[in-house]
């Protein structure tokens, strides 16, 4: 998912460039309360009502950055919302628009059974603090002079996680949200936002220990047909990390250990649903507690490759860099033993890179550390063709009916569908993004415009197959299940 607005991501790409640089430099404490001002200098005000105003968000996209709450609160969310920036929006869900034409019938005003329809000087007026949004009055206006105006982060977000405060500031149920990050860029005045580990990884960087980035599978295409995988492998040693491994690699583990998993399953009778998504795990979690115990053990690919990593050396410091949002959360929320310590969009990895004069550049495909498959575990039904690849691999003889539930809103159908025994599949695949982890919130480009750069690059993989690759790594020493054997 990708915003069209330029003005909010080059506000927010600004403010994080103005925390990494000043991260590098050892200066943040200094310049904290500086970068507001440096970028909006004033006296006219650019975006909003006032400077103070333009300011106030600033100040609160630094904090963001510096993976605190933009107000000060102590919110374990990873997902935020810019108080700042949330006021713009309309309070009322239903308005009456110039199409009213104060008829006798008065419609409207019949069929609100909560009195908040009055009749003005010139047309009917809905009052916000009688309306309980039922909807009755648009559909018995003849002139269908009354709109619905829901809001857009409330309208995207697929498990009704976003209320309002009487001020209309938007307000995130902690309970509810599973941390998917589809309001942010929903969000036309930028009032959304992530805490980031930006920090975290520079001090990290500067200190003695080893860094290492794992960049997810969907990587490959989202800058270009010639950036490749080896283009981030040279750009991330230029930074100063020590090693760089694609995430595609941890998919051919997952894959291999999930087909373990669901032939025991399918064996036994039992259903499972995947495990590596965790905006989806999120919501089996929060929202079908009932059929926790139904996720797949099995680690995601990000903690697979973070514990190849951490088995050699187990002070290194493992950065995911990615599309996902959720990915925070899998690693704030979860604390799954020997998972990545950090996790960064690609916004804030280019950031990080800029602040320290490091670009992409055009390199070949001879960087290869996956099958195909595991590159593949990016798209919706990546992840089946993947493990039943390995079924067939390890010759387990059984053919499962997989559910591909591409998007939050499949999720939570299917879920629903399972939980009440009339689901016909054996399995879940879960991705809470339409389209997989390329469609996710901090996808650098549209997921039309990568699909022909991912294809081209992904035509250019070698054929390996997923337990051939997997035994030129020691698996021997980490185990690939979140609850250690």
């Amino acid at each position: 998912m990708v915003t069209n607005d330029a003005t909010i991501l080059r506000l927010k790409h600004d403010v994080l460039y103005e925390v990494a640089k000043a991260a590098w430099e050892g200066n943040l404490d200094e310049k904290r309360e500086q970068i507001p001002y440096a970028m909006i200098p004033g006296p006219q005000a650019i975006y909003r009502c006032c400077i103070y105003k333009e300011r106030e968000i600033i100040r609160q996209r630094v904090r963001l950055a510096e993976g605190k709450c933009p107000t000060g609160k102590d919110i374990s969310n990873v997902v935020q919302v810019i108080n700042a920036a949330c006021e713009e929006c309309p309070i009322a869900s239903y308005i009456v628009t110039d199409n009213c034409r104060k008829c006798m019938g008065k419609a409207c005003q019949n069929s609100c059974n909560f009195g908040a329809i009055s009749m003005g000087r010139e047309r009917a007026y809905i009052e916000p603090g009688k309306c309980k949004e039922c909807g009755k009055c648009s559909q018995a206006c003849p002139y269908n002079a009354i709109a619905h105006l829901e809001r857009p982060c409330k309208k995207i977000c697929p498990v009704d996680a976003i209320t309002y405060d009487e001020y209309g500031i938007c307000v995130i149920d902690e309970k509810k949200c599973i941390q998917c990050g589809a309001c942010i860029h929903s969000c036309p005045f930028g009032a959304l936002g992530s805490k980031t580990f930006m920090v975290d990884v520079i001090n990290a960087l500067k200190s003695d220990k080893k860094g290492y980035v794992i960049a997810a599978p969907a990587t490959e295409g989202q800058f270009g047909a010639n950036i490749t995988m080896g283009s981030w492998k040279k750009a991330m040693q230029e930074v100063g990390f020590n090693g760089f491994i694609e995430a595609g690699l941890g998919g051919d583990m997952t894959a291999a250990s999930e087909a373990a998993e669901w032939v025991e399953a399918y064996k036994a009778g039992e259903k499972k649903v995947t495990s590596c998504c965790p905006g989806f795990v999120n919501m089996v979690r929060l929202h079908f507690p009932e059929m926790a115990d139904k996720i797949s053990t099995t680690i995601s690919p990000m903690c697979a490759v973070s514990r190849m990593i951490k088995a050699q050396d187990p002070d290194a410091v493992t950065v995911f860099v990615g599309p996902c949002v959720a990915k925070k959360s899998e690693v704030v929320d979860q604390k799954i033993e020997g998972n990545a310590d950090y996790v960064l969009t690609y916004s804030e990895m280019r950031a990080i890179m800029s602040a320290k004069g490091v670009e992409l550049q055009p390199s070949d495909t001879s960087y290869q550390e996956s099958s195909v498959y595991g590159k593949r575990f990016a798209n919706s039904g990546g992840v089946t063709a993947a493990v039943v690849e390995s079924m067939k691999e390890m010759e387990a003889g059984i053919e499962p009916k997989v559910c591909k539930a591409n998007g939050a809103a499949e999720c939570r159908k299917f879920l629903m569908l399972m939980k009440a025994g009339k689901l016909p599949d054996d399995f879940i695949e879960g991705m809470a993004c339409e389209g997989g982890c390329v469609g996710g919130p901090s996808s650098f480009n549209d997921m039309l415009v990568t699909k022909k750069f991912r294809d081209e690059l992904l035509q250019k993989a070698d054929d390996r197959q997923i337990l051939d690759n997997l035994k030129n790594y020691h698996m021997e020493t980490f185990s690939m299940h979140r609850e250690e054997e």
